[in-house]
């Protein structure tokens, strides 16, 4: 079982960045991979970036590659998204959520295949 809370979100202008954090409660957190996903209004819930146990795999989807960064510091039981040079489609409520994996390395998973989730943030990216 794991707790999650993100924080970070707000308002930005296009071309500015915003770091997402998820803060994790359990003992068991070196256990889950991690993952970010996001919903804008009238669409589904989309994959953005996902992280393995260790931190050493991560996978993004094509539309975030190159200006989000997702990490993790296990010591500290957190998870991060780092989100450049965002543009106003990236405007979503940001999901941080947990897979209890047995792979040691990140693989996409769905929405629904995460067992875990976060209650969401809001980030609106205004032109």
């Amino acid at each position: 079982q794991v707790q999650l809370v993100e924080s970070g979100g707000g308002s930005v202008q296009a071309g500015d960045s915003l770091r997402l954090s998820c803060a994790a409660s359990g003992r068991t957190f070196n256990n889950y991979a991690m993952g970010w996903f996001r919903q804008a209004p009238g669409k589904e819930r989309e994959f953005v970036a996902g992280i393995s146990r260790s931190g050493r795999s991560t996978l993004y989807s094509v539309s975030v590659k190159g200006r989000f960064t997702i990490s993790r510091d296990n010591a500290k039981n957190t998870a991060s998204l780092q989100m450049s040079s965002l543009k106003p489609e990236d405007t979503a409520v940001y999901y941080c959520a947990a897979d209890r994996t047995s792979f040691s390395e990140i693989v996409y998973r769905g929405p629904h295949e995460y067992e875990y989730w976060g209650q969401g943030t809001q980030a609106t990216v205004t032109s």
